[in-house]
């Protein structure tokens, strides 16, 4: 294993160009043939690149609704009308997917995105052919459907318009406060049982979070996110996600006790995980921003995971195994008790659920 020395080696990008990201360097997507970096060549021209600025190309999909079968997750089924983040989540899972458009999971994940404005219209048509059966929709799984540019493209707005019209049942996912601007769309969907909203908070203090999340709302307005749901009648629960070793893991009842305090019903967490390229990522933002912690930071992860950074096994990648897995879902689980969290599971209804007829269809005589 390369020591601390060598891993503070690793190329990076300047600062000043990565204002506002959490990523510290853009190395080349794993499918890519040739590696590519860039060096001084003596004469100052890496004084004189960009900043990585936000650009969104638009998608065109063939289809919205993307399945899993996962025993890891509460859903089958899930909308990202995004592709790439602009929140900037460091250890975000969904970093290694930008590797299958060219780009890196890096910085490239975070300021060249993907936008898909068919979205909606290509709902409409899934949810209207014949024999789709309804279930629970996760919407911002990937990466966050309320991430900034939902405030110019707002999809995410337009495919909840599509998912009321049809009563059908949707769980929503977000580091954002903006969900708040979809309340008239929420709260009456609440009302007949067909929402539940998720607000990840990772931690509460906001240079961390500043830190690890530069883009997304701050602690505070999550936790004002929370109250403001909960006021309008719209099920709300708390993800503390991830759980990183000796960073933010002491933060785990004073997070639950926020939370609660500002009417959330219901608790989860998710251990850190570090597939593929999320690794080196974490590592060099680790060894940047908490050099002293380094080693023991990686050294508890690898005892979260048999000795290894990460295993990918179901049952185990989310909250891993052994003595300190064990002590943190034990104080999860005394926490959620003291606070009377988790004492009902909402579960979402179909009942609700209409289907359009498609264009030319045959209509029932007694439907």
């Amino acid at each position: 294993m390369a020591g601390a020395g060598e891993e503070a080696a690793a190329p990076g990008v300047e600062a000043e160009r990565r204002r506002g990201r959490g990523a510290l360097s853009n190395a080349a997507g794993r499918f890519e043939p040739h590696g590519r970096e860039a060096f001084d060549d003596g004469w100052q021209s890496l004084d004189e690149l960009p900043a990585f600025r936000t650009e969104v190309t638009v998608e065109r999909a063939r289809t919205i609704i993307t399945r899993n079968d996962s025993p890891d997750v509460g859903f089958d089924r899930s909308i990202n009308p995004y592709r790439g983040c602009e929140h900037g989540c460091v250890y975000c899972f969904a970093r290694p997917t930008h590797a299958y458009q060219g780009l890196s999971a890096g910085l490239d994940f975070e300021s060249k995105l993907f936008a898909k404005p068919d979205a909606p219209e290509l709902l409409v048509k899934e949810l209207s052919r014949a024999g789709y059966e309804p279930r629970t929709i996760a919407l911002g799984i990937n990466t966050d459907s309320y991430q900034p540019i939902e405030k110019e493209w707002r999809l995410t707005r337009r495919i909840l318009e599509v998912l009321r019209d049809f009563g059908h049942p949707v769980g929503i996912v977000t580091k954002s406060a903006l969900v708040l601007r979809d309340l008239d769309i929420l709260a009456p969907m609440a009302e007949k049982g067909l929402v539940k909203v998720a607000l990840s908070i990772t931690t509460l203090d906001h240079k961390l979070a500043r830190a690890m999340e530069p883009r997304a709302a701050t602690p505070v307005r999550r936790l004002e996110a929370v109250r403001r749901l909960s006021e309008a009648g719209v099920p709300t629960a708390v993800l503390v996600a991830p759980l990183i070793p000796a960073v933010n893991d002491h933060e785990l009842e004073r997070i639950l006790d926020a939370a609660a305090a500002a009417g959330a019903e219901e608790a989860g967490y998710v251990m850190l995980r570090l597939p593929l390229e999320i690794r080196d990522l974490f590592k060099e933002w680790l060894l940047a921003h908490f050099p002293d912690k380094y080693r023991h930071v990686l050294s508890l992860v690898k005892e979260l995971h048999g000795g290894k950074e990460y295993d990918a096994a179901f049952g185990q990648r989310m909250t891993g195994s052994g003595p300190y897995a064990w002590t943190v879902g034990r104080r999860f689980e005394i926490a959620v008790e003291r606070l009377g969290l988790n004492r009902r599971h909402l579960k979402l209804t179909t009942r609700h659920f209409h289907r359009r007829p498609a264009a030319g269809e045959q209509l029932s005589l007694f439907g």
